[in-house]
C-alpha cells in the first residue's frame, strides 16, 4: 500500500499559501519569512530592519516560537503591531497557522510584514506561507560548512544573510567556503554581510527588501 501523507500535507500547504498571498496582495502587503537557526540572529535583525524601513513602511511581525512570548514582546515594544504564533513543539510554520493568524493583524494599515520562522535549517524551507520574499540568516558563529549540510534552505531563499559579521576575526569560518557553495546551488541570489549590532549592512539589506516590496505591490 503507498502512503503519501507528506505529499499531501505538502500540496496542501501550497494550496494554502496560494491563498495567503492571494489576501495580502489585496491588501498590497508585502510578506518577508525570515528564516536560520536558533541564535543566528532574527529577531535583532528583524528590529534593525524596523528600524531602518519604518519611515517608508508600515510594518508588522508575526514572532513564530515553541513556545513562550520573549522575542514577541521585544518587538511589540518598539511600538509595532505583533503577533505571536507558537507552533506548541512544530518545527516550522504552516501557511494555515498565517491565514488563521492575519485577522489579527491591522491588515489595512501595514505594507511590510515581517514573519521569523521556527530556528530550524530543515523544515522552514519546505513550507511556503504565503510570503513574497524569503531571507535565510546563517550567522558567522555557526560554522562555515551549513550551505552544504543544508542546500534545500540556501537555495529556495531570495537572499542570504551572513549574520554577525563583526564576529568574523574570532571564529575559524571560511567565508570564501560559503560564497562558493551558496553561489552553485543559488547562483542569482545576494549575500549580504550583516552586523545587527553595529548596524554594518543593514540599510543595503533593507533598500533590496524595499525594491522587492515595491515590485510585489506594484
Amino acid at each position: 500500500m503507498e502512503i503519501k501523507v507528506l505529499h499531501q500535507i505538502m500540496d496542501w500547504n501550497e494550496d494554502v499559501s496560494e491563498e495567503v498571498k492571494a489576501s495580502l496582495a489585496s491588501h498590497n502587503i508585502c510578506m518577508i519569512n525570515v528564516m536560520g537557526s536558533p541564535g543566528a540572529g532574527k529577531t535583532s535583525l528583524i528590529t534593525s530592519l524596523i528600524g531602518t524601513l519604518k519611515d517608508r513602511f508600515r510594518i508588522g511581525v508575526i514572532e513564530g516560537d515553541i513556545a513562550g512570548q520573549v522575542d514577541a514582546e521585544r518587538i511589540a515594544g518598539l511600538g509595532i503591531p505583533t503577533v505571536q504564533l507558537n507552533t506548541d513543539g512544530a518545527c516550522h510554520i504552516e501557511a494555515m497557522s498565517i491565514q488563521h493568524i492575519l485577522p489579527s493583524l491591522p491588515l489595512d494599515d501595514l505594507d511590510l510584514i515581517f514573519v521569523e520562522n521556527i530556528g530550524n535549517l530543515v523544515c522552514p524551507a519546505e513550507f511556503r506561507i504565503g510570503e513574497s520574499l524569503r531571507i535565510t540568516l546563517l550567522s558567522i558563529p555557526e560554522g562555515d560548512d551549513k550551505v552544504e549540510k543544508y542546500p534545500l534552505m540556501f537555495t529556495d531563499t531570495d537572499c542570504l544573510v551572513l549574520n554577525k559579521y563583526d564576529m568574523l576575526p574570532y571564529f575559524d569560518f571560511d567565508e570564501q567556503r560559503v560564497c562558493s557553495n551558496y553561489g552553485t546551488v543559488n547562483p542569482d541570489a545576494p549575500l549580504f554581510r550583516v552586523s545587527s549590532r553595529s548596524g554594518d549592512g543593514i540599510c543595503d539589506l533593507a533598500d533590496f527588501i524595499a525594491e522587492k516590496a515595491g515590485n510585489s505591490q506594484s
